[in-house]
């Protein structure tokens, strides 16, 4: 699938879809929880849909009403019923997955789709394996992983290359037998973190801590059936909020909540820094203003780096993206493959060892781009589009499905001459 994309002035009013964070965390917790679980507006995308076949895969009995889900769940014992599940693109319902089936006493394989068994799972695999679990490995330390239980617990220290690891540590360690200590030496991604741990006290789950050195989870816990709201997603608003670098666009964005645990919602302070013209109230207002470059941290929010590079592409002067080495894990190595391809459309772009250095202010060409089947590489291609010369096409768009199937539909709502072949 291609999406093909000419200059355009985007005006409107969006509300934002639902986070996938979010929404991926709540799947997981309703499915260890005791009764029967209610998550309303969840997200409708591939990497959602991913984490309920993962559940189901392991006894969850999940029901789709309109936009929400309601789950039945197995009370802290996940048992599979099937010999192995496919998390499809989904790194998230993967590291999950892979400590839901450390619980269980009766082996599973975990598999995925080409481009996530390129991911490292390893490091998760090796503190499983320390807490109890019994894991065959045969990928050089990638999926597809057989493994089974039963994680008992006990002390390991977690490699903090990826927040996912600790989360889904966290997630699963309180139906262990006995206390689980987690040590960590660093952790990138702190505010996915801190996600997890807001859903788990907000569940009533326990969890004692020094900062981000040291979670202690106390064992025989249990979650009771709830009822959430998913809040809007920060990730998927990103792109949105990059229009503030093309002069003319305005849009209002409905949904946010910045008190929200989402990492990605720094994306706000990003551009404020770089000069961006955002008034936040009741909605996100973003009116089109040249940009001015700037250093930024994005260790926090890695997700935000594809955006953020067409940020700095579409600002005047020198914008430099660092301390991001996560980057390269993804769906793809985002780091050399935003270099690439908006090196394509003329931009000066130096591929850094854990960043980006981008001399911004020249004007951006369309040409004929390659998406990486990565959702958030393909949409920000599409945002950089907007503001080129001439027409852009970027291929392998069907990515998109992972967390934003109505993207095109959303940004030619407000004019963008967008559309997809």
């Amino acid at each position: 699938m291609m999406i093909k994309v000419s200059p355009s002035v985007v005006k409107g009013r969006i509300r934002i879809p639902p986070s996938k964070s979010h929404s991926i965390r709540a799947v997981f917790l309703a499915s260890l929880a005791e009764g029967t679980s209610t998550i309303l507006r969840r997200l409708h995308s591939a990497d959602v849909d991913s984490a309920i076949t993962a559940c189901r895969g392991f006894g969850a009995e999940i029901t789709e009403q309109g936009d929400s889900l309601v789950v039945r769940g197995v009370g802290g014992r996940p048992s599979p019923v099937v010999d192995s599940i496919d998390v499809g693109n989904s790194g998230t319902t993967a590291n999950f997955v892979l400590s839901m089936a450390a619980l269980s006493e009766k082996s599973v394989v975990i598999t995925a789709d080409d481009q996530t068994r390129k991911r490292p799972v390893s490091p998760l695999c090796g503190s499983l394996e320390q807490l109890g679990a019994h894991i065959e490995v045969s990928n050089e330390g990638r999926l597809p992983v057989r493994l089974h239980g039963p994680m008992r617990g006990g002390t390991t220290v977690v490699d903090g290359s990826t927040s996912q690891y600790l989360s889904s540590l966290l997630i699963h360690a309180p139906f262990c037998k006995t206390a689980t200590t987690l040590k960590l030496a660093s952790l990138n991604e702190k505010p996915y973190a801190e996600m997890t741990i807001h859903w788990l006290e907000k569940l009533g789950v326990r969890v004692e801590r020094k900062g981000y050195e040291e979670f202690v989870v106390p064992p025989g816990q249990r979650i009771r059936g709830f009822e959430a709201e998913i809040p809007a997603d920060f990730s998927s608003a990103a792109f949105f909020l990059i229009l503030a670098a093309i002069p003319g666009c305005e849009v209002e964005l409905e949904g946010l909540d910045l008190s929200d645990t989402q990492g990605d919602k720094a994306v706000v302070d990003y551009l404020k820094a770089m000069g961006a013209d955002i008034e936040i109230g009741r909605t996100v207002k973003v009116s089109g203003r040249r940009l001015k470059g700037c250093d930024i941290d994005l260790n926090a929010t890695p997700d935000a780096l594809p955006a953020m590079a067409v940020a700095g592409c579409l600002a005047d002067g020198v914008t430099r993206l660092t301390n991001v080495p996560q980057a390269r894990i993804k769906e793809t190595d985002r780091i050399a493959v935003m270099a690439a391809e908006l090196k394509k459309m003329g931009a000066d772009v130096t591929e850094e060892a854990v960043g980006l250095l981008i001399r911004g202010g020249g004007r951006l060409k369309g040409r004929e781009l390659d998406g990486h089947y990565d959702h958030r590489v393909v949409m920000s291609l599409a945002v950089a589009a907007l503001a080129s010369e001439g027409e852009t096409k970027i291929t392998t768009a069907e990515a998109i499905k992972i967390t934003f199937p109505n993207f095109v539909d959303y940004m030619s709502s407000c004019g963008a001459k967008m559309s997809i072949e």
